[in-house]
């Protein structure tokens, strides 16, 4: 008995001695040497040449099992696509995806490369169009350190359009009774200043059926649209960070009401409050949003407010940057 037992125990440390490699050796495929095509495995900030300006795109590629990859992939336009596999060989990577806002039937085809930390390519819109692109890997934002936060910034004086400027062709931004108003679609409209991590506090009002946005630091969506109330929230109703965060509840109030959202954006990590209720609380924004203006994560950016979807209203925009 007392040899058996003294070989059980044995055996039992063994076993504890050698599991955690045996779960490493479990996991081994998902590190970036262990499969074809590892290396371009992470997230990608991509700038496209579109009709001769760049334009702003983002690129995450992942392993499913052990050795499919599959991703996600955010066009100049729209929101963030799924990618059932990219294929990768000689060096050379491609995947097809279809379309979502666009009109034409075909495919979206994206060809490249990849050397280091940087990407370059083709990309094969579903008009038809070759746009070529260049990118390089997304900076990770963490954080090291609780913020420090400074003093309130009136970003909306309430009299008129000074700190601001339209983007587009038609300006139909104007202050009426304190209020800022877009009327009808036209330019959206960005701070000069920019900010990087911060709270944000914002009270906006909109008419029945209009769509529009409030971008964080010019990348990041948090959609504002008239939608009802539903048990089935998703990323492109109202609260939700356009294309990838979810809302835990529609906290929305409706058209013709005036309405709050309180932002905390931290690196990454942001915090929505919703009239009052937390609807996202400190989870991760992978990449950028469609509509973004520049694929630039690592660096400070604008409040923007998405005008050209119709109808919308601000009247208090109070922002507390980090020190």
């Amino acid at each position: 008995m007392k040899k058996k037992l003294f070989l059980g125990l044995a055996c039992g440390l063994l076993f504890a001695a050698i599991e955690p490699f045996c779960a490493q050796a479990q996991v081994a495929p998902i590190h970036s040497n262990a499969v074809q095509g590892g290396e371009l495995i992470g997230r990608w900030d991509i700038t496209v040449e579109e009709n001769g300006k760049p334009a702003p795109s983002w690129l995450e590629v992942e392993l499913s099992g052990f050795k499919t990859l599959v991703g996600r992939f955010v066009s100049t336009g729209g929101s963030a696509r799924p990618v059932a596999k990219v294929n990768f060989e000689n060096g050379k990577f491609s995947f097809a995806i279809p379309p979502q806002w666009e009109r034409e039937d075909r495919d979206l085809v994206l060809e490249g490369t990849v050397s280091g930390d940087r990407i370059q390519g083709t990309i094969t819109t579903s008009a038809g169009v070759k746009q070529s692109f260049t990118g390089v890997r997304a900076p990770y934002l963490t954080r090291t350190a609780e913020p420090v936060w400074g003093k309130p910034i009136e970003l909306f004086n309430g009299k008129d359009l000074t700190g601001w400027t339209a983007l587009g062709n038609k300006n139909q931004w104007v202050v009426k009774d304190g209020i800022l108003t877009s009327p009808e679609s036209g330019a959206n409209l960005v701070s000069e200043k920019k900010f990087n991590d911060f709270k944000l506090h914002v009270e906006f009002r909109y008419k029945e059926g209009s769509n529009s946005g409030v971008y964080l630091r010019g990348r990041y969506e948090v959609q504002i649209i008239d939608n009802p109330k539903t048990d089935h929230p998703n990323s492109h109703l109202f609260g939700g960070v356009y294309g990838f965060l979810v809302p835990s509840e529609m906290a929305v109030k409706g058209p013709g009401e005036w309405q709050s959202y309180d932002i905390t954006l931290v690196g990454r990590m942001v915090t929505i409050v919703a009239n009052g209720k937390t609807i996202i609380a400190n989870q991760e924004i992978p990449g950028i949003t469609g509509g973004a203006l520049d694929s630039n994560e690592g660096e400070p950016g604008p409040i923007y407010f998405q005008g050209d979807h119709g109808p919308i209203e601000f009247r208090k925009v109070v922002i507390t940057p980090a020190k």
